[in-house]
Parts: C-alpha cells; sequence; structure tokens
C-alpha cells in the first residue's frame, strides 16, 4: 500500500488563487483533508469487488453527467453520483442474487431471479436520480435536488413516480451501502492536489491548470475503460491480458489518486508548463504516486487524446 507524503502549504500564492470549489478550506486544514481522502481511498482499494466499474460504462457516465447538468448541478456532484451508483449496483443486486437463490427448487429460483431483474430495471432510472440526490445533499456548498426537481425531471421523461417512491428508494440506497455515501472521488482528488500544488509553489497557473484538468478528467472518466486497457496492457507488456491480470488490476481502474495524478500531469504538459519534471515530482510528493507511475499514466492519456484529435481532424 502506497504512503501519502503530506507537503504543508506554504504561503500567499499572489495572484494565482484556489479553485472556488475548495477555496472555503483554510491552509491549515489541507493537510488534514489530504491524510483524510488518502485513507478513504486506500481501504477503498483494500478488497475491491470483483464487478468493481461495471455501472461506469460509458453511456451510463454521459447519462448521469448530463442529468446533472439539466439540474443545474456542481461538476462535483456528478462524479460523486457515478461512484454512489456503481457501489449501491454491485451490492444490491448480491443481495438481491443471495435472496432469490437461496430456494432448494431450481425453477423457484430461476423465476425469482428473472423477476427480480425486470424490477432492477425497471426502476433504474429512478435509482439514479436516488444517487444524484444523496451526492447532491452530501455537498453541502452546493444546489442540492429535492424531490420536487426529481419528480419534474422524472415525470419529463416519462416516469410516473411519487415523492414516496422517492424517499423509498433514496432509503434503499442509503441502507444497501449502510449509509457510508462519502465515496472517494476523483474529482475531489483532483482539485485538491491542485490547490496543495498552488499553496506549495506560487508560480504553478492554478487557474488554467484546474481548468484544463477538469476537462481531461472529464475526457478520461467516459472514456476510462479504454485508456484503463491500454495502461494494463503496457504495464504487462502484452496485447492480451489475463483474467488474473485483469482482477489485480481492478485497485489501479478504482484508484482515484492514480486517477488525479495522471490527469493534472497530462493537463500540466498540455499547457507547456515547465519544467515537467518538477510538476511530476511535485505531484509524487504530494500523493504518494510514483514519478513512474504518474509519468506512465500521463503519457497514456496524451496519446490517447492526440490519437483521437488527430482522427477527429481527418474526418
Amino acid at each position: 500500500m502506497k504512503k501519502a507524503v503530506v507537503v504543508k502549504a506554504g504561503q500567499s500564492q499572489g495572484c494565482s488563487q484556489p479553485p472556488p470549489a475548495l477555496a472555503f478550506i483554510a491552509r491549515d486544514m489541507l493537510e488534514e483533508f489530504l491524510v483524510d481522502v488518502t485513507k478513504k481511498n486506500e481501504n477503498n482499494l483494500l478488497k475491491p469487488s470483483q464487478h468493481a466499474g461495471s455501472f461506469k460504462k460509458l453511456r451510463l457516465i454521459e447519462f448521469i453527467f448530463l442529468l446533472c447538468d439539466r439540474l443545474g448541478l456542481h461538476q462535483l456532484i456528478r462524479y460523486q453520483a457515478v461512484e454512489l451508483l456503481d457501489r449501491f449496483m454491485i451490492q444490491y443486486i448480491d443481495k438481491l442474487y443471495s435472496s432469490t437463490c437461496s430456494d432448494s427448487n431450481n425453477d423457484t429460483e430461476n423465476s425469482d431471479w428473472i423477476l427480480a431483474q425486470t424490477t432492477i430495471q425497471e426502476h433504474f432510472v429512478l435509482r439514479i436520480m436516488s444517487c444524484v440526490q444523496i451526492a447532491s445533499k452530501i455537498s453541502f456548498y452546493y444546489q442540492s435536488v429535492n424531490n420536487t426537481m426529481a419528480l419534474k425531471f422524472l415525470r419529463s421523461h416519462g416516469y410516473l413516480y411519487k415523492s414516496e417512491d422517492l424517499l423509498d428508494s433514496e432509503l434503499l440506497v442509503l441502507k444497501t451501502l449502510n449509509f457510508q455515501v462519502n465515496v472517494p472521488s476523483p474529482f475531489t482528488h483532483t482539485e485538491l492536489l491542485i490547490v496543495i500544488m498552488g499553496y506549495n509553489n506560487p508560480s504553478v497557473p492554478v487557474k488554467r491548470l484546474h481548468s484544463i484538468s477538469l476537462k481531461v478528467l472529464t475526457y478520461v472518466y467516459l472514456r476510462r475503460n479504454t485508456i484503463y486497457e491500454s495502461l494494463l496492457k503496457n504495464i504487462i507488456q502484452n496485447s492480451m491480458p489475463t483474467e488474473l491480470q485483469r482482477a489485480k488490476f481492478l485497485s489501479v481502474k478504482e484508484d482515484c489518486m492514480l486517477l488525479a495524478v495522471g490527469v493534472i500531469g497530462t493537463s500540466a504538459f498540455m499547457l507547456n508548463y515547465s519544467p515537467w519534471c518538477k510538476v511530476v515530482q511535485q505531484l509524487a510528493s504530494i500523493s504518494g504516486v510514483s514519478e513512474e507511475s504518474i509519468l506512465e499514466f500521463s503519457q497514456i492519456i496524451l496519446q490517447h487524446i492526440f490519437t483521437n484529435h488527430s482522427e477527429y481532424v481527418r474526418s
């Protein structure tokens, strides 16, 4: 398990200001916040579910992002909602399967499980909305989604739910997750690292780095499966990973700190912020992620960005 090396906040940044989302955090609290975020991330990686990331598919992430945009929510909330949904659905389906398939009668098991799957599909959009609502409520500094807003959106798309349905669904999500909903978010990791970088080094172009990092984070998050597949093949130096290698790689895909440093490293390179090696060194000292890992992941992200851009230009 990697250990985070905490870098204390320095003096004033001059003209550079911390990103708005974390501007309320006092400098003397940054070290404590970083330790807490790092610990939660590492705990999450100890025993990841074999199905981790199953609900982080491109179309599903796009739907949640667009839903949050439609509701006028902060970017933090959409990442939190995706992470919540992934954890909830994996645990929820596992519990449903265990409860419906405990009968010794195979025919009964099959019919009960088929019925359970139908129920899951019918209420899937409602579960997504519940995760968005919960994510908005635990993000105290931003707008939250009340039942009126949620019902209006659902009904505009043909889902005739009632307030009671929303409450029941939200409670189901909370109970399934044992009320542990403040899960690690790659957005929080990214913003926190940028703020600390700016405090430690006043020359860091915080606002520009923050702006492009959020765009790169969105790109990587949407295309996470493709990008991480390239990273896996690069690590093992083989184009045909085994199931065992994929299983061991799950913790890498779920590592929010690795994603954050890769995104920031990529963004600093795109900004031509030099010397780039100094950026990588600082990211490594703050996050505890090795310089080699940051370089490797940043290079993979850059390859995908430039390849897709070249293909777009040619088309």
